[in-house]
């Protein structure tokens, strides 16, 4: 057992692998952070979702997101259970779960990558399918049924036997002229039919294969020359009865057995063929009350609707779910949409639906009362978008909320997510209302807009793109702020709606406030409520929004615009509160005017421009507002602006303090706040990152390096770095104190969002094109990382951070690591005794050590028994009883007495132990030498140092070397006089007075070595203090704004 021997030494692992020499500029990967995880991804790819019945109980979803499979368990709200692990070297084509394996095909050799056919079972790769030398095109379809395991190429079918794994055959089919031979349709098999699968062609022939012998047996013609190719192919829940859906729109029910169409149905067009048909096979749905059997649902990937037909009578639309899915998008493929797969549960009412939104959803059909169209039952989705800002929520005045368990991130499909880092399924998107319900109040649900096509989007109704967020969530109220219903996004102060800040008073208001794309509304969330907010705050020129900021108090925001208008709002009543520069009232104005008619006289002219005063009503920026910043104590609001300037106002008032002017040498792109150093930072249109000081307005640091704009940038949480993604597609880090670039990577796209956690654990970051969200972790906090300067050639390309998290590094993981330094950067500082004989340092003792020693009576007490432990009432029965004789007992008791001399042992180590501690001591007051007492006093833990300064022994109590105490007051002093070890002594010192002070008191010898090293310590004293009152002195006066 592992723990069998917790007391001998652990045995160090060997390092078998031997560190490879890097030189000083071949490009490396990122020395502080490590790749995480990816959050966001559920289903992002074309590729179907595969579901298989887990047990009588519960159903197991399977969606790929690129290089993985992620298992959802639908009894649990189709929460995340497995993600493979290794990712496929490749993209995954097509998948398929049969009993309690995946089968997963990746690759295309077609396009000179790699190919392959793996098998997983509970996320872990077991087996690998050999492919055929010659196959060099994409599985797009995996089938099992009986023995065989079929995968369906572009042109070929290949089979396997699923016993064995063992490949068995290839079948071609055959084309009458080049490209009819197209499997477009894929393959299905029907229960009944042994060996058979069916195959769908290009030219609308569907063929019919005997796996077992490799023979074609039947082909199935389309029913008009019109028809086009074959696109899907589904049996029906009735025996020999085949779907067969055609490109042109066609959709045919075919009896295999007569091989004649027993219903015909046009349910697609041209543009918008049925791509995914299913079955309900609970043998209820179809009918007027629901009774009957007979349901078929169909959808295409040029829409996100869903269509129910009831094939009773020849077939009819029953309904049709609208936007169960994002529509492709009108601009392009920025927003992704379109249905890829639907499928029915066997036996239940509920159908699974997956589309290129990046969702995954469940509905279920109500019985009572009847509805033939479902009902959302449960969803995983994220962004159907790539994502364009990040933030990592605050944590509130009490630390409730971790400062990295949830991350905001706003896309570009107009959405605003949470995600938490701790548990996936606590991942939620806000809600923006009921948008169902509005969509139908406009008719957008209507079975006449069904000719509308994929204009009638719900995602039209949500507020547009998300360009800025800002939080603070001193003044949420959780899940109970603002209860009830509330009209959403007001546009303009109501007085009506005055009773809404009562209420929020004592539950809370809103703590998010986003910026959205060409709007000129700024809208308030709630974040407890996970839902939209009351507010919709107005830029008082009208123009767009271009920034927002919410102060630390939680109580206001602020909203900048292009126009360079800046505006505060309350957030508890919604109403505006202060404009800067501040509006003049009628007095004001006047008296403006009469100061600018004064300033014609020269002298009076040249004492105006002298002076630093700006008069009230003045400043208002000539640019867009790119960044807002609240001071931590709301003294100070500071905006940058397009026009090059920085400027300091007053919160109260509104009027200018400050102005920093930039122009013409530089625009100001955006500005980042640390509250703990008061400094701030901001990127320039010249690839640059300039940081002030608040308190002094002066430019202390200048960072260049970016080859292109920089896309965002963001502080670390000590405030000691600063880290930046560019348009190279390289996120740098520079280190504040030292101006140097201490870090850099490069990524396969760039970077567009950066976000660092509260605590410092995550790097939260945005790759364009992409709709997950990566996360690095910070090496630097459970190990050393060497910060030294950087050049640009050694910044190398890493990969990214996957959703698996394979190849990543968590905070246990990385604590552990003992993964070997680069030799270069291994350089060992010289050990020295002093710097120098003038400086008074400390000791590497840690601190809880000392700390412990003056706590140590109270820390016994603590952990003192409250009572004595109490024996058994009742010994267990296959225990023997005290009364009978027990041979082992006996034994044991033998053993025990034999043993009794050899435990002088121990009673000599303990001797020994104390003489080592009194011979150090008596050995330095002899030679004058204290050096090794000490040592061996820090060796010693706080019970064994409490322990030897009670056994001091004050001898005859004269000034010789048996006086133990004289001993070692003379050996503190003797470290004072060398100015080491200055928290050690004084804790030494304090805990030798509480034990022997009636000692010390009554001997005159000690009482005068006590007196010499009073002495000592409040000349040290004095003299740290006008060392220290002198620094800060010097500090002052150089951080002061008069010089």
């Amino acid at each position: 057992m592992p723990h069998s021997h917790r007391d001998q030494p652990l045995t160090k692992r060997q390092r078998v692998g031997t560190p490879t020499k890097t030189s000083a500029t071949s490009p490396r990967g990122s020395s502080i952070f490590a790749p995480f995880r990816t959050v966001g991804l559920v289903s992002p790819t074309s590729v179907p979702f595969t579901s298989v019945p887990l047990g009588k109980t519960t159903f197991q979803i399977t969606t790929s997101v690129g290089k993985a499979l992620q298992t959802y368990d639908l009894k649990r709200g189709l929460n995340l259970v497995f993600v493979t692990r290794p990712q496929t070297p490749n993209n995954i084509t097509a998948t398929y779960a049969w009993k309690e394996k995946l089968f997963a095909a990746w690759g295309d050799r077609g396009n000179g990558e790699s190919q392959g056919l793996w098998v997983f079972q509970r996320g872990r790769r077991i087996a690998e399918l050999d492919l055929p030398a010659d196959l060099d095109q994409p599985i797009k379809q995996i089938l099992v049924f009986g023995s065989w395991l079929i995968a369906c190429a572009s042109t070929r079918v290949e089979v396997w036997k699923s016993g064995t794994l063992e490949h068995y055959t290839t079948i071609h089919s055959v084309a009458g002229k080049k490209g009819d031979n197209e499997l477009t349709g894929g393959i299905c098999t029907m229960p009944t039919y042994l060996n058979k699968i069916f195959v769908g062609r290009r030219d609308g022939w569907v063929e019919i294969w005997n796996v077992s012998t490799g023979r074609l047996i039947y082909t199935i013609l389309p029913p008009s020359p019109n028809c086009g190719a074959v696109v899907c192919l589904e049996p029906t829940p009735a025996l020999s009865l085949l779907a067969i859906a055609y490109s042109e729109g066609p959709l045919v029910i075919q009896n295999v057995l007569t091989d004649k169409p027993t219903i015909q149905l046009i349910a697609g067009n041209p543009d918008a063929p049925v791509t995914s048909i299913s079955f309900r096979s609970d043998a209820h749905g179809a009918g007027d009350d629901g009774r009957k059997d007979g349901v078929m649902a169909t959808a295409t990937e040029a829409s996100g609707d869903v269509t129910f037909w009831d094939l009773n009578r020849g077939g009819r639309i029953m309904g049709v779910l609208r936007s169960a899915h994002n529509p492709p998008s009108r601009d392009g493929p920025v927003v992704r949409g379109g249905i890829s797969k639907i499928g029915f549960l066997p036996g239940q009412p509920v159908i699974m639906t997956s589309g290129r939104d990046n969702s995954l959803k469940s509905w279920i059909f109500d019985e009572v009362p009847f509805s033939p169209v479902p009902r959302i039952l449960h969803q995983r989705s994220g962004h159907a978008a790539p994502v364009s800002c990040l933030q990592f929520l605050p944590s509130d005045f009490d630390g409730s909320e971790g400062g990295n368990k949830w991350l905001l991130s706003g896309g570009q499909d107009r959405s605003l997510w949470g995600w938490s880092l701790r548990r996936d399924g606590q991942s939620a998107e806000l809600s923006q209302g009921a948008l169902r319900k509005k969509a139908k109040k406009f008719g957008l649900l209507a079975s006449s807009a069904l000719t509308s096509g994929p204009t009638t989007s719900l995602d039209d109704l949500k507020a547009p793109e998300i360009t800025c967020i800002a939080s603070s969530i001193n003044r949420d109220g959780g899940i109970g702020a603002m209860p009830g219903k509330q009209v959403i996004w007001q546009k303009g102060y109501d007085k009506s709606k005055a009773s809404d800040a009562e209420t929020s008073g004592i539950t809370g208001w809103e703590s998010v406030v986003t910026a959205h794309k060409d709007d000129s509304y700024a809208r308030t969330w709630f974040w407890g409520r996970r839902r939209a907010g009351r507010w919709a705050f107005q830029t008082s020129d009208g123009t767009n929004v271009s920034s927002v900021a919410i102060s630390p108090c939680g109580t206001f925001c602020l909203v900048g615009s292009l126009g360079g208008s800046l505006d505060m709002f309350n957030l508890q009543s919604g109403q505006h509160r202060q404009r800067f520069p501040s509006k003049l009232t009628p007095a004001q104005a006047k008296q403006m005017q009469v100061q600018r008619l004064r300033q014609t006289d020269d002298v009076i002219h040249l004492q105006s421009r002298a002076s630093t005063a700006f008069p009230p009503g003045v400043g208002k920026h000539k640019g867009a507002v790119t960044g807002i910043i609240v001071d931590s104590m709301n003294k100070l609001v500071i905006s940058c602006s397009l026009d090059g300037t920085i400027k300091f106002w007053d919160f109260l008032t509104g009027h200018l303090l400050h102005l920093i002017d930039w122009a013409p040498m530089t625009k100001i792109t955006g500005c980042r706040y640390h509250a703990g150093s008061d400094l701030i930072a901001f990127s320039c249109d010249d690839h640059s990152v300039r940081v002030v000081d608040i308190e002094t307005k002066k430019t202390i640091r200048e960072f260049w390096g970016c080859q292109d704009k920089i896309n965002d940038f963001c502080f670390s949480n000590d405030g000691r770095w600063i880290v930046a993604a560019s348009q190279d597609s390289v996120i740098r880090v520079w280190d504040l104190p030292t101006s140097h670039l201490i870090d850099g990577f490069r990524l396969a796209r760039p970077c567009t969002a950066l976000a660092f956690s509260v605590t410092g654990e995550y790097l939260a970051g945005a790759t364009e094109g992409e709709l997950g969200v990566h996360i690095w972790t910070n090496k630097t906090l459970f190990k050393h990382v060497p910060t030294r300067q950087i050049s640009e050639k050694t910044i190398g390309q890493i990969t990214a951070p996957t959703t698996s998290g394979e190849g990543g590094q968590g905070l246990l993981e990385g604590a552990f690591d003992e993964g070997a330094a680069d030799e270069d950067e291994a350089v060992s500082a010289p050990t020295l005794e002093q710097l120098s004989e003038d400086m008074m340092t400390l000791s590497l003792v840690p601190k809880s050590r000392w700390q412990t020693l003056l706590h140590i009576d109270l820390i016994k007490q603590r952990n003192k028994p409250k009572e004595a432990p109490k024996a058994p009432e009742k010994a267990p029965f296959f225990l023997p009883s005290l009364g009978e004789a027990n041979p082992l007992a006996t034994e044991l008791t033998a053993v025990a007495k034999t043993d009794e001399p050899t435990s002088r042992i121990t009673k000599l180590d303990r001797s020994r132990s104390e003489q080592v501690f009194t011979s150090k001591l008596r050995l330095g007051a002899t030679s004058g030498e204290f050096s090794d007492f000490i040592e061996h006093l820090k060796s010693l833990s706080p019970s064994t140092a409490d322990l030897e300064l009670r056994s001091l022994s004050i001898g005859d109590g004269s000034e010789n070397d048996s006086n133990e105490l004289l001993c070692f007051v003379r050996a503190l002093t003797s470290r004072l006089v060398a100015r080491r070890d200055y928290e050690l002594t004084q804790a030494w010192m304090t805990v030798f007075l509480r034990l022997h002070f009636d000692l010390v008191t009554g001997n005159e010898a000690l009482l005068k070595a006590l007196q010499v090293w009073k002495s000592l310590q409040e000349r040290e004293q004095d003299r740290l203090d006008n060392l220290v009152g002198y620094c800060g002195g010097v500090v002052g006066f150089l951080r002061s704004p008069r010089t």
